[in-house]
């Protein structure tokens, strides 16, 4: 991975609706029910007007198929959380950020966070791994195709 695979951002601070899925494909459900959350909340249509970020919670265990996923939704104020939705106030932050196209089920993902970790700890970025949260985002979390899906990768960092 070379420097111009890398874009230094910064979030915002940002608040969001969290909902998680479990399982062997816990992203799939924690999108349904994202999705689910949106219809009910009569933001389907405009769902676009919106950032979707999302990270494994809890992470793969050795020996299981199962972990945990959790998918954020950017909301204003004016939003309360309901049903499975929690809301969380995120501090935003420093980020090293890489695009990859992943295959159907997720392939390649793995592989380019991989890259993107070894990326920052041989940058002159300090990693933030173990104190800041990680993000995935999809621009495109509904539109997906039999190909793959598009995501942003995000690994904190500082300065």
């Amino acid at each position: 991975m070379s420097e111009k695979d890398i874009k230094i951002v910064t979030l915002p601070p940002m608040r969001v609706i969290c909902f998680n899925g479990f399982g062997r494909m816990p992203e799939d459900q924690a999108y349904t029910k994202a999705s689910t959350w949106l219809k009910a909340n009569g933001m389907w249509g405009d769902w676009k007007s919106h950032k979707f970020f999302g990270y494994n919670n809890p992470d793969p265990s050795p020996g299981s198929p199962n972990y945990g996923y959790d998918v954020w939704i950017t909301v204003d104020d004016s939003v309360q959380p309901g049903g499975e939705g929690r809301i969380i106030d995120f501090q935003g932050g420093l980020f090293a950020v890489t695009h990859v196209h992943a295959g159907p089920e997720g392939q390649g993902i793995h592989e380019k966070w991989q890259e993107l970790a070894a990326w920052v700890e041989n940058s002159r970025y300090t990693p933030e791994f173990h104190n800041r949260q990680w993000l995935e985002e999809s621009p495109n979390p509904f539109e997906g195709s039999p190909e793959g899906f598009d995501l942003k990768l995000y690994a904190p960092v500082r300065d």
